[in-house]
């Protein structure tokens, strides 16, 4: 079956599950915003579209958009050529970064390892089972972008939006969405290894080692792959963790990439 290119940014417009259906639709355009699955400034479709596209009431989403402006992920503009715009966060800095970080006991990042790890796993191997080799352009476009950037924040971005086009090769929703909430919970933290030049350099090198083994249907190969770049990324940041001094603390990190009020619907587990 023939993977379309633009899984990844369909799976953000599939209906929503019937709870807390508010809550939903903000972390879902939230999470793709903050990935960068959505591009800054790019306008979202209109309101009554967006909302048959999610499976919800206008109402219901005109109040998630009220929130996702409250957040200053979305901005609104009135008149002619006006609508709905994604507004795209900035990455904390270092020191705000690192206090994220010691928000994290050892044992939590291991567990967030472990996740991310089955989840990508289980990704790259079903997309070795299920793509085509013509259907890998998007993956292909995203390593180019991960080998070129220069700036920190980029190349995190892009790290996580490769995962999140690789559960799309599965053709798996529901994998693709967790791969996505995923990100939001992992993908600023990363900035703290990835502006390692040589680190850039060997993640890249990973993400061909999984492309080439998902276009040769190399299944177990690709599944192995993409865990171990999970898995090295996951100690790195273990290794940051333990290297703080036991003075450095900070709160649990907040929702996605931004340091804005967190968004309702989620919570990370006690520390």
């Amino acid at each position: 079956m023939k993977q379309q290119i633009a899984g990844a940014r369909r799976a953000v417009f599939t209906p929503v599950d019937n709870r807390a259906r508010v809550e939903t639709v903000v972390r879902r355009l939230g999470d793709a915003i903050e990935l960068g699955l959505l591009a800054d400034g790019e306008q979202l479709p209109g309101e009554m579209e967006l909302a048959g596209q999610l499976g919800v009431s206008t109402v219901t989403l005109r109040e998630a958009l009220m929130a996702l402006r409250q957040q200053g992920l979305v901005t609104t503009r009135r008149g002619r050529g006006g609508g709905s715009f994604v507004s795209l966060p900035e990455f904390p800095g270092e020191e705000r970064l690192k206090a994220r970080l010691a928000g994290w006991s050892t044992e939590e990042l291991r567990d967030l390892g472990d996740h991310w790890a089955a989840v990508s796993g289980a990704a790259a191997r079903l997309a070795a089972q299920r793509t085509e080799p013509a259907d890998l352009h998007q993956l292909r476009r995203t390593l180019e972008e991960l080998a070129s950037a220069e700036d920190v924040a980029a190349r995190s971005r892009v790290y996580g939006r490769f995962h999140v086009e690789l559960a799309a090769a599965s053709q798996s929703a529901r994998l693709t969405r967790e791969q996505v909430a995923l990100q939001t919970e992992v993908g600023a933290l990363l900035c703290l290894v990835l502006g390692d030049d040589e680190y850039r350099e060997e993640v890249a090198d990973r993400h061909r080692s999984v492309i080439s083994a998902v276009q040769d249907g190399a299944h177990d190969s690709a599944r192995a792959l993409a865990e171990r770049c999970v898995q090295d990324s996951t100690a790195r940041l273990i290794a940051l963790r333990l290297a703080m001094p036991r003075t450095v603390s900070g709160p649990r990190p907040l929702e996605g990439t931004h340091e804005q009020e967190p968004r309702p619907g989620r919570r990370h587990g006690d520390a």
